[in-house]
């Protein structure tokens, strides 16, 4: 068969990578000069490994991308950082039973009582019992109004805003279900890996055409889709069937004969976007070599702070420290329209609580923003959950909103892309 897939994200290649080996014609169009997806890199000129412009790692339980990457011979360090929370103005290691049944700012009832609900998540198999609850009214009454006041409750709107009261339970245990204390990445950047899959789908004849943008798509007894290519011509391919891996208000933009029932239903798939404004230092903001700080401070104007190169070594980007200040918020936030002088200026006073030296040490920084980046998760998210088939003969959806219950990731963009192949392949042969 000859098959589209519209975008180069880890959905996109991993679902391409799967049918070229079933010896179909897969054509992967993505608008970006880079593949990649949320986890597209870029590099600096003195550095020898790409970084993303929006933070990522594996966990150690990621088998779908690790068992991949050992598929296509792709090297992954492994390394176990020290995650950290900051709460009332200080740093506190909680990344372990020991941290947090050592966490001084709660009772030791209150620790005790906070360990045994994460545990009860870590290995409580059946999710599908928990997203009719809404996190927020569960966990303040199993953890404690104290403990979920002061760490979790901060955590939930720092993140989700408005959509705090509604994100259900089974998100978070998903979130609590798929953590490792160690940590995997691949060896030279996201970027590497993707390219390495790039080039595994084009020696086995599959094609990745970039800065190429989709401007139509329609089915009838073949799939027609309208491409601009990077010199601005626009010619029509046809297709047996087409896998969109892009956003949900994307594909409802170029497939003009969707039925308005079949676009409100994906209208109700909610999602934020994320910027990151990535600080190069010339020594580290942590002191105490923390790799991921959450903030708990419902007032804070930044998410999360992420060092980087606390957990990969800073001699691959030139012995530079790299910090990530990471937020998720709606497209039409105001943090959307700031420039990187402007997000700066509204987190240094912040940042100097935490670090009053740190502004001496900027070398360089740069602010990056996705449109879409974490689907909101509310209550009985299964009941609204668009299905793979489209109302397009031979169109499939496959994207970041339907890897429940786990939430966004490569390495479940990469199951998600591999599933989108079987399916195909059972279709052709059924």
């Amino acid at each position: 068969m000859k098959i589209a897939v519209i975008g180069a994200g880890f959905t996109g290649l991993s679902a391409a990578h799967e049918l070229v080996k079933q010896n179909h014609e897969v054509f992967v169009f993505e608008k970006d000069p880079q593949p990649g997806g949320l986890a597209i890199g870029y590099k600096e000129k003195n550095w020898s490994w790409s970084l993303e412009k929006h933070y990522h790692h594996w966990f150690t339980n990621d088998y779908s991308v690790l068992n991949l990457s050992r598929e296509i011979n792709f090297d992954v360090i492994i390394r176990r950082p020290k995650t950290s929370v900051y709460v009332k103005n200080k740093i506190y290691q909680l990344d372990s039973p020991i941290t947090v049944l050592t966490f001084p700012l709660l009772s030791i009832l209150e620790r005790v009582r906070m360990s045994l609900i994460i545990a009860f998540l870590k290995f409580f198999p059946f999710w599908k019992i928990l997203e009719k609850y809404k996190a927020s009214v569960i966990l303040s009454k199993l953890m404690g109004n104290n403990a979920y006041q002061m760490i979790w409750e901060p955590l939930f709107i720092n993140k989700f805003g408005k959509y705090t009261d509604n994100i259900s339970l089974a998100w978070f245990w998903a979130r609590i279900k798929k953590r490792t204390p160690d940590l995997a990445y691949p060896k030279g950047g996201f970027l590497n890996f993707a390219n390495k899959l790039v080039n595994e789908i084009e020696n086995k004849n599959g094609s990745v055409l970039f800065e190429t943008e989709i401007l139509e798509l329609k089915s009838g007894l073949k799939v027609k889709i309208k491409i601009k290519d990077k010199k601005g011509k626009i010619t029509q391919g046809v297709f047996d069937k087409a896998i969109v891996t892009v956003p949900s208000f994307l594909f409802l933009s170029i497939s003009p004969q969707l039925s308005s029932k079949y676009k409100n239903s994906l209208g109700k798939l909610k999602g934020l976007g994320a910027t990151n404004l990535v600080l190069r230092l010339k020594k580290n903001f942590f002191e105490d070599n923390t790799y991921w700080l959450s903030v708990c401070d419902k007032t804070a104007p930044v998410m999360a702070i992420v060092e980087h190169t606390n957990l990969v070594d800073k001699k691959n980007y030139g012995n530079e420290h790299i910090v990530y200040l990471g937020n998720y918020k709606s497209f039409d936030d105001p943090y959307f329209s700031m420039s990187k002088e402007e997000m700066l200026k509204k987190f240094d006073p912040y940042l100097k609580k935490i670090n009053p030296n740190y502004k001496k040490n900027i070398i360089d920084y740069e602010l990056f923003k996705a449109p879409f980046a974490q689907p909101i998760i509310p209550i009985n998210y299964s009941k609204i959950l668009s299905s793979f088939k489209t109302p397009l003969k031979n169109v499939f959806l496959a994207n970041i909103e339907q890897v429940y219950p786990w939430d966004r990731g490569t390495n479940y963009a990469v199951e998600l892309g591999q599933k989108i192949a079987k399916i195909i392949n059972v279709n052709e042969n059924a």
